[in-house]
């Protein structure tokens, strides 16, 4: 019974996701409001919130990876004697290969951005998120107490994700096809992990 409870909730939570962002696509994040996601879910407002506190978070519903969980993880989880940034490195290109959406461009993410870099408020929650990635990656590079080297290290590969993707959508949004995209990304990413090991060799 629980796991049916678990599925029914895993079920309507995705159904809510998919609802608003396909109003979002449609009419932009600021032209939505809550109450129009919960009659075209045919759920409550308070269902809504139930499973999303913001608005913001039905559009950015991966924070996982917008604060890089994944590179974080691959960081705290690398075998001894393993550089960081050759851990972030294979992170990376496992999630390039898998087509994870942090590390992956194509088409729907392209109209995704659209979206988003429409939305003033998204864009705020964009920057909060990139803070908190920032000092997640601190933390796993050095501990609890990172100190300034260490966060400028974690600051420069949030700034690199970013400006990455960021040339990435634009050459989406020429004509340019995903492969060129996705090979403009990885190249300014390897651009970036020889940024990061040329401020401190021993990382």
């Amino acid at each position: 019974m629980g796991e049916l409870r678990e599925n029914k909730k895993r079920e309507t939570r995705q159904r809510i996701s998919d609802v608003a962002t396909k109003l979002f696509f449609e009419r932009g994040f600021e032209e939505v409001t809550i109450d129009e996601i919960a009659v075209a879910a045919k759920v409550s407002k308070m269902t809504v919130f139930n499973y999303f506190a913001r608005k913001e978070e039905l559009m950015l519903d991966r924070e996982d990876d917008l604060k890089m969980l994944p590179f974080r993880q691959a960081l705290i989880e690398r075998p001894d004697g393993t550089p960081p940034v050759d851990a972030l490195r294979a992170c990376l290109a496992a999630l390039n290969g898998q087509k994870h959406p942090l590390c992956y461009i194509n088409g729907q993410v392209l109209d995704w951005w659209r979206v988003v870099d429409a939305s003033p408020s998204l864009q705020a929650r964009l920057r909060e998120l990139a803070d908190e990635a920032a000092e997640g990656l601190a933390v796993a590079l050095a501990g609890p107490n990172p100190d300034g080297l260490t966060r400028l290290k974690a600051g420069m590969i949030v700034l690199m994700v970013r400006t990455a993707r960021e040339e990435a959508v634009r050459l989406l949004a020429r004509g340019g096809s995903a492969k060129k995209a996705n090979a403009a990304f990885l190249a300014l990413m390897a651009q970036g992990f020889s940024a990061v090991e040329a401020l401190a060799p021993q990382v």
